[in-house]
């Protein structure tokens, strides 16, 4: 029997995008998958929309089909019986189902992923407060975490000793069946039983410590190793530091949220710093060498005579170690601001006097008669 058009399979035009493709697509399989459709021949249209499918939305087996048709699947192109159902989400497919009841048969259908992920233990997150100088030069610190851990008395098995019975709830299957009667006929759907969690049996007799659940909320203190060169917002993921699963199953993960608090004389940016210091008047006219605080201890500035008040003096290699692992540091960026005395002496107002009547005109004076020329 020949084989159809792939685009007259999905129902789409040859220029149709991927998303044109992926929303055709799904809506063939929600209509004829063989575990929903009651009509004739579903099966084979399913799978004729799958193969249609793998094709159209592989980039180089599309470019090869429309050039060759069907024969380039027969060369090496990688058939639909090799490709199954590994280029497609079904939990996305079946998405829509979940408001009535389709969500946990398509669930167990395709290998329960969705059960065994609730199983699994969720992940932790923490948020761990440091000082400047901790972000920077990185720290060890202890934090405390309240978490679900397994019950060390029955090791996580919810029962005393390892005797255990069938679950009447679902007869030791897992699952509960319950059928539904839709517009479109009737359906039997299976969920997770919620008696036994989906394990089929039961412990013969409780555990008395963790009253049958198998976990225990616990809090923990946890070393937590901070590299050097962390800001606010950056995390470390301890692996397997989070909630333990139910009965047995996985651990998630730790989640630790730094947050650095400011510092009343420097500022960050990145691996820079930035901080602002004062100068006298004088030694801004003149010039002097002065002492200036950074993260790594006292350090020496020369500031040239004729500094203006806002000028920014930088320091190589003075700021924070970057993250990366090189060794290199960032710089350190001094912004000085000139101090004008609020109180002096008749001596140095005197000298001052002396100074300005040398100097003429002040600085706006001679900016206006700037303008006066401009504009004449």
């Amino acid at each position: 029997m020949a084989k159809r058009d792939y685009y007259g399979v999905l129902g789409v035009s040859r220029g149709a995008s991927d998303a044109e493709i992926k929303a055709a697509y799904k809506k063939l399989a929600k209509k004829y998958h063989p575990d929903v459709s009651k009509e004739e021949n579903a099966e084979e249209k399913f799978k004729e929309g799958l193969e249609a499918y793998n094709v159209l939305s592989d980039a180089k087996r599309r470019a090869n089909y429309d050039r060759f048709g069907h024969a380039a699947e027969s060369f090496g192109g990688g058939g639909a019986g090799g490709a199954g159902y590994a280029n497609f989400n079904f939990e996305d497919l079946f998405s829509g189902f979940a408001d009535s009841g389709f969500g946990d048969l398509f669930g167990g259908m395709f290998g329960g992923r969705g059960a065994e992920r609730s199983r699994k233990g969720s992940d932790i997150k923490q948020s761990l407060n440091l000082e400047f100088e901790e972000a920077a030069f990185g720290a060890e610190k202890e934090i405390e975490v309240d978490r679900v851990e397994k019950c060390e008395s029955c090791k996580g098995s919810g029962g005393e000793g390892s005797r255990t019975k069938v679950c009447e709830g679902c007869q030791g299957r897992g699952v509960r069946q319950r059928t539904q009667r839709t517009i479109f006929g009737v359906f039997s759907t299976a969920s997770t039983c919620s008696q036994c969690n989906g394990r089929g049996e039961l412990p013969e007799k409780e555990c008395q410590y963790c009253k049958g659940q198998g976990n225990v909320l616990s809090r923990k203190k946890i070393k937590v190793k901070i590299p050097a060169g962390v800001n606010s917002g950056y995390y470390l993921r301890l692996k397997g530091e989070g909630n333990a699963g139910e009965y047995g199953h996985g651990t998630g993960d730790l989640y630790v949220v730094v947050v650095v608090s400011p510092h009343k004389v420097f500022r960050r940016d990145g691996s820079d710093v930035f901080c602002e210091v004062p100068i006298a008047f004088w030694q801004a006219a003149l010039g002097d060498k002065i002492d200036v605080p950074t993260i790594h201890g006292k350090a020496g500035l020369k500031v040239p005579s004729g500094t203006q008040t806002g000028t920014i003096f930088r320091l190589k290699g003075m700021g924070v170690q970057q993250l990366q692992g090189s060794g290199l540091r960032g710089d350190h960026y001094v912004r000085v601001d000139i101090e004008t005395p609020k109180k002096m002496s008749s001596r140095e107002k005197e000298l001052l006097r002396k100074f300005a009547k040398e100097q003429g005109k002040g600085p706006a004076e001679k900016f206006f008669d700037g303008l006066k020329k401009a504009f004449k």
